[in-house]
């Protein structure tokens, strides 16, 4: 039974780390190839898998986009010794185990570059507000995360914060994609 859970939680926290990290490219790579459905009225485009509502990506867009999803593809990286080395034991985390010390360092200091440059990012100038305020979003979960990591916080709290940081990239990667985005 107990190696079920651990199998659970090491499931769980390498989708996490590996969520972050892929939420923004994925979402940002949506296929915009028109699909063969017939068009529903006269003069209307076909509906496609993924319509941009900004076909035109800026200049604005485009280095924050590329900015953010660096920013999230090092956090994952930073982060994932340090959730494989929770995993698996419920709400309590050995923050005493080496692994668990070594690792949440190297995890806290990634957090904390990633941070800064997701926010560097969300004030690109002429950066529009449904593109920065998930990047802030992001920001301020990460920072969350970053803080229960400090005081040494439970298992359950650093997963569903995890989550939230999952949910937030992967709402960037939508903003992103509608404003034109490929990055």
């Amino acid at each position: 039974m107990r190696s079920s859970r651990v199998c659970e939680w090491t499931l769980a926290a390498s989708l996490i780390a590996c969520g972050i990290g892929l939420a923004v490219p994925a979402a940002a790579s949506a296929d915009t190839t028109q699909t063969d459905s017939p068009s529903p009225g006269a003069g209307a485009p076909p509906p496609t898998a993924f319509t941009a509502i900004t076909t035109a990506e800026t200049p604005a867009v485009a280095d924050a986009c590329r900015q953010f999803s660096a920013a999230t593809s090092y956090a994952a990286a930073s982060y994932e010794d340090f959730a494989y080395a929770t995993a698996g034991t419920g709400n309590f985390v050995n923050y005493g185990d080496p692994d668990v010390q070594s690792s949440g360092q190297v995890g806290r200091a990634g957090l904390e570059k990633a941070i800064a440059t997701a926010m560097s990012a969300s004030g690109t100038p002429g950066l529009p507000p449904d593109v920065a305020a998930p990047m802030n979003s992001w920001s301020m979960s990460a920072t969350k995360l970053l803080a229960i990591m400090a005081v040494h916080g439970g298992g359950d709290l650093l997963n569903s914060t995890a989550n939230d940081l999952n949910t937030d990239a992967h709402n960037v990667g939508l903003a992103c994609a509608a404003n034109g985005s490929r990055a």
